[in-house]
């Protein structure tokens, strides 16, 4: 239930997790980077690439579960459909077109009916086709790259680089596709001259950045051509439906049970090296007191094994290396942070062990605003997702993790604080476990539907809190914002419709369907060959209690605030073959009115909105967005790019002080003076929060006062 956005795509980072890494040969580490930074790779190097018949076989059987189970009736496997497949597959291999030629995209015209071929008879080579073609020409281009950074560039033409050509039509010939990436790497090597960098170690960096990028595409394999063609697959039917290759599967798993066995850190890919970003705390890694965020993993060893040397690897691969049972010994050979190549490395033992992702877990804090001079404590509820850990708990273990379980004793410690109200935060909470979105909205209401879920028959089912009694009966609010979907929504609309709190933002998502996931290898008859991959597709779409789909329109708040995320660019409605909205009969269920003047709430809402300095702030910072956002083009005129620069950072540094202002902290001369100390004190800018607090302050007085609405006084 986790909406395709850039928030999905962030919070895709948390499955990098926990890793280790191999060994190093004979040869200095030194003359091993090196070789690599330095490897040169042609078209012809490159090996041939071919469909297995463990793929031929996985997209056979999800063309087959589609067609029976897929939530839309009219799924059609043909020509147009492969039409359909073609243009996804396009956009997600070169979506900014700086790579294929129109010609090319020409000779994939005798491959635009053949791609339904591939699910129906099994027919993969169109796809590993289209893709080889991609291949040569990445590797053409940044080849060509690097010819270009041995000539010089003239920055005092009056130029500019177009980097948003997501619109532009496809280069028509090789001199075009030269003369973006001529400005393409002028405007690369330029922004390192303004970041202070000499022509030498700007061009130094970029030889190695292309390197990096020719090195990644030679690590290519049939499995990430095979998963590229399944999600164009997948994309072409509705932008929920997606094919997990194995590796993925295990991340997506990962995500939901909050859970994986490793040893507790967070890694990146930075040019050969594997880096060490963030160490959970507490965790075995952070434990061993040798291993610091900074260093680089250059190897890793199993056990007792040799240690492998992994310079130069995908970083899932490293990972894949690093990850093991609980209980099993890793070797991890390291680099210290800022340690040069030549630098002695250092080998350090872990015992993996069960990681608890605790940044995703349900949170509580409280906080206080003043209202007419007196502190008003409430308290918050912070929920990134809606998680499960399915294993445990079909394994049965009653200490299994879920949002429900942790929420209800977070609850319970508000109190025992003596909190007057409860803020659920469901900002950016892109959704997760249906069950658990129904469960939760049962800890506030006292037993009634949460959820119509209508399947593929058309079958309308009623999700049912069963359990009676209430966590917390208090005033309530649910703040939630435009990255809010899917089974967020499902919770702030049951809120909303019983009555039980108000919703107060920006409007949501909009996602209303549910997906099922699918093990694709209970089908798999010869699994020594490989997995098959998940499936997860869409199996129903889901209702309010009151009968309304919060498809593409998502949940309208009660007292809407600022928005920060313009709504035409995120949500369901910008999504590719998104389900229209629909509406069905409503359920029996009993709301509990408010029985208060929203309207009233509203206005004084927006009459505080109005006066407030950091709300001011925001809608600042929204319109220097916006206006970066209408840029399309760079100038590559050093003069004018410094002036823009200069500029910029002169708005930026204007929003930063202002922000540190009100926050009681000292203004800087330049942005690079705010350190990692100040960021954790900017969490406390959360103007959203603090109204929130101010609106449960006015519902619990507008209760009190009896400040009820015209309908309630005619009731």
């Amino acid at each position: 239930m986790i909406p395709t956005t850039r928030l999905f795509l962030v919070r895709l980072s948390l499955l990098f997790l926990i890793v280790c890494l191999p060994a190093q040969a004979k040869e200095s580490l030194a003359d091993k980077v090196a070789a690599v930074n330095n490897e040169s790779i042609t078209v012809s190097q490159l090996p041939p690439l071919s469909p297995t018949e463990q793929q031929a076989s996985a997209a056979n059987l999800v063309k087959s579960l589609l067609s029976f189970y897929h939530y839309r009736r009219d799924l059609k496997f043909n020509d147009e459909f492969s039409r359909e497949v073609l243009a996804e597959l396009l956009k997600q291999l070169d979506p900014a077109k700086v790579y294929l030629l129109a010609s090319d995209i020409a000779s994939f015209e005798a491959y635009a009916d053949k791609l339904d071929d591939a699910l129906v008879r099994k027919h993969l080579e169109p796809a590993f086709d289209i893709f080889a073609v991609f291949r040569a020409r990445w590797v053409q281009r940044y080849n060509y790259a690097l010819k270009l950074l041995d000539g010089e560039f003239d920055f005092n033409l009056d130029e500019s680089f177009d980097f948003d050509r997501e619109k532009a039509p496809w280069p028509a010939s090789r001199t075009a596709m030269n003369e973006i990436w001529r400005k393409r790497v002028k405007n690369d090597e330029l922004n390192l001259l303004l970041a202070g960098k000499t022509v030498d170690e700007a061009r130094d960096l970029l030889r190695k950045r292309y390197h990096v990028a020719l090195r990644r595409m030679a690590q290519t394999g049939s499995n990430d051509v095979f998963r590229y063609f399944m999600s164009a697959v997948t994309a072409a039917i509705d932008p929920h439906t997606t094919y997990f290759s194995p590796r993925n599967a295990e991340n997506f798993n990962i995500e939901m049970s909050l859970s994986l066995e490793g040893i507790g850190a967070v890694l990146q890919s930075e040019d050969v090296y594997t880096k060490v970003v963030r160490l959970v705390p507490a965790g075995p890694a952070d434990r061993s007191g040798q291993i610091r965020p900074g260093d680089m993993i250059v190897g890793v060893g199993q056990g007792d094994e040799e240690i492998e040397d992994v310079i130069g690897w995908r970083l899932d691969d490293v990972v894949d290396k690093i990850r093991g049972k609980a209980g099993t010994k890793v070797v991890l050979e390291v680099l210290p942070k800022g340690a040069g190549p030549d630098a002695p490395t250092k080998k350090v033992e872990i015992v993996r062990e069960k990681i608890k992702l605790e940044d995703q877990e349900a949170k509580k804090k409280v906080l206080t605003v003043q209202v007419d001079g007196k502190p008003f404590k409430y308290g918050v509820i912070e929920l990134p997702i809606f998680y499960i850990d399915f294993e445990a708990y079909y394994r049965g273990d009653k200490n299994y993790k879920s949002t429900t379980r942790d929420v209800r004793k977070l609850v319970n410690e508000l109190k025992e604080q003596g909190v007057q109200g409860i803020v659920v935060d469901l900002r950016n909470n892109g959704g997760g476990s249906l069950a658990e979105a129904t469960q939760l909205s049962g800890l506030f209401i006292d037993k009634g539907p949460i959820v119509l879920e209508e399947d593929s028959r058309r079958k309308v089912e009623a999700l049912q809190d069963e359990d009676a009694g209430v966590a917390w009966d208090g005033p309530m609010v649910v703040l939630v914002n435009r990255m809010s979907a899917s089974a967020s929504e499902i919770f702030a609309a049951a809120m909303q419709d019983y009555g039980r709190a108000l919703v107060i933002g920006q409007t949501t998502f909009g996602k209303g369907t549910v997906q099922q996931i699918q093990d694709l290898d209970r089908w798999n008859t010869d699994p020594d060959k490989g997995s098959f991959g998940q499936l997860k597709f869409t199996v129903a779409r889901f209702y309010r209690v009151n009968g309304e789909s919060t498809q593409i329109k998502g949940v309208i708040p009660d007292i809407a605030l600022p928005e920060v995320i313009d709504p035409e660019d995120i949500g369901e409605a910008a999504l590719d073959n998104a389900l229209p909205w629909a509406h069905i009969k409503p359920a029996a269920y009993r709301p509990t009115p408010l029985r208060v003047d929203v309207g009233w709430l509203q206005q004084r809402s927006q009459n505080r909105v109005g006066r407030s300095a950091a709300f001011q702030l925001v809608k600042r910072e929204v319109d220097l967005y916006k206006a970066y956002q209408k840029e399309s083009a760079v100038s590559l005129n050093m003069a004018k790019r410094k002036a823009e620069r200069e500029k910029a950072k002169k708005e930026e540094l204007a929003l930063l002080n202002a922000k540190r202002e009100l926050l009681g902290m000292p203004p800087v001369q330049k942005i690079e003076d705010h350190d990692e100390t100040d960021d954790k004190s900017m969490d406390n800018f959360d103007p959203w929060l603090d109204e929130s607090g101010h609106i449960l302050s006015d519902l619990i007085h507008a209760k009190k006062a009896k400040v009820v609405s015209s309908e309630d006084k005619a009731a």
